[in-house]
């Protein structure tokens, strides 16, 4: 693509123009970038109307889930090392506790077995089976019937979470790790989330490199929707994931995040996994990722206005608090 279009967030309730996603924010112009030339900034009626439809149609419901308010995906890692909360939750009692906890203040559960900090090492599918589907079992036992989404990269792992009563896959490497996966998620119908990442958890900050961070992701994300397409994934059950933290410095998150409305233009929900992450550490003077949760939660309020439909947190209480005080105050 050579013309890139980033609508410009307006908020109030006398803002004018179109409605972003059919969301509460909205845009009367947008900014146009290429490649070749400085970015100007135009008047929406004056973009490609096809891309204007694609702006401001309403999103179909994901899982289930409408998109007249912001939905909150709550994180239960069970992993010894994840980089947040590795090895608070990995055993049943403490988990299934979590998850009631959780559920009572998000939209939709992730459970992931392996962990995708910077420099983790891959795991067996039968570890990570072993992790995640008997603990997605027992969470459905106990009655919770939230959307319960799997956090994985693998075709094996996927299958067995589907079957223990997950309802959506979430993979980090945008179906680049297994090329298996895509045809477990449309056997079943399952919604999928497609995350951008440069390089493995082994790699990803040694060096990373862009063009031009922002639309080199988009573009990648564009890439991935058509393949999901290809496999029978229809894009109103993909949602998109700019991967913050994945193969990035702090100048490309902030470049992504200033520029999140841009991922609007791939007709996809758009997810944001900011929480805990790095680049909050260093900007907020919090080395610590559990005293990240005010840099999360202004992360997250960003986001919302830039009409992100869903936020992947840890906090959920503190967020789904500020999201619902945003919320009555523009």
């Amino acid at each position: 693509m050579s013309d890139y279009y980033r609508p410009i967030p307006l908020l109030g309730e006398q803002a004018l123009g179109h409605a972003l996603a059919g969301g509460a924010v909205r845009f009367s112009h947008v900014e146009h970038l290429r490649r070749d030339a400085a970015p100007i900034v135009i008047r929406a009626e004056d973009m490609p109307r096809d891309i204007l439809r694609r702006l401001t149609a309403d999103r179909p419901p994901f899982c289930g889930l409408s998109f007249e308010r912001p939905r909150l995906m709550g994180i239960l890692n069970v992993t010894p090392d994840s980089f947040s909360d590795g090895g608070r939750f990995d055993a049943p009692e403490a988990t299934n506790a979590q998850a009631r906890s959780i559920a009572s203040s998000c939209d939709i559960l992730d459970i992931g077995g392996e962990s995708t900090r910077p420099g983790a090492e891959t795991i067996e599918v039968a570890v990570e089976i072993e992790r995640t589907a008997p603990v997605i079992a027992a969470i459905r036992a106990t009655g919770l019937d939230l959307p319960i989404s799997i956090d994985t990269r693998k075709a094996g792992v996927a299958t067995a979470a589907l079957a223990a009563g997950a309802q959506i896959v979430n993979d980090v490497s945008g179906l680049t790790f297994d090329p298996e996966l895509a045809g477990v998620a449309a056997r079943v119908q399952a919604p999928v989330i497609l995350m951008h990442a440069q390089g493995t958890p082994q790699t990803m900050q040694d060096r990373p490199s862009y063009d031009d961070v922002l639309l080199d992701v988009y573009d990648h994300l564009a890439a991935r929707i058509a393949v999901a397409a290809a496999a029978g994934i229809p894009r109103h059950r993909i949602a998109v994931d700019p991967g913050i933290g994945f193969g990035k410095t702090l100048e490309h998150n902030l470049a992504l995040l200033r520029g999140l409305s841009l991922f609007h233009g791939l007709g996809c929900p758009i997810l944001l996994g900011a929480s805990r992450k790095g680049f909050i550490g260093k900007l907020g003077n919090a080395p610590d990722p559990a005293d990240r949760a005010p840099g999360s939660i202004a992360t997250a309020l960003h986001a919302v206005a830039q009409g992100v439909q869903i936020l992947r947190v840890h906090d959920t209480i503190a967020t789904k608090q500020a999201v619902s005080l945003w919320s009555a105050l523009t």
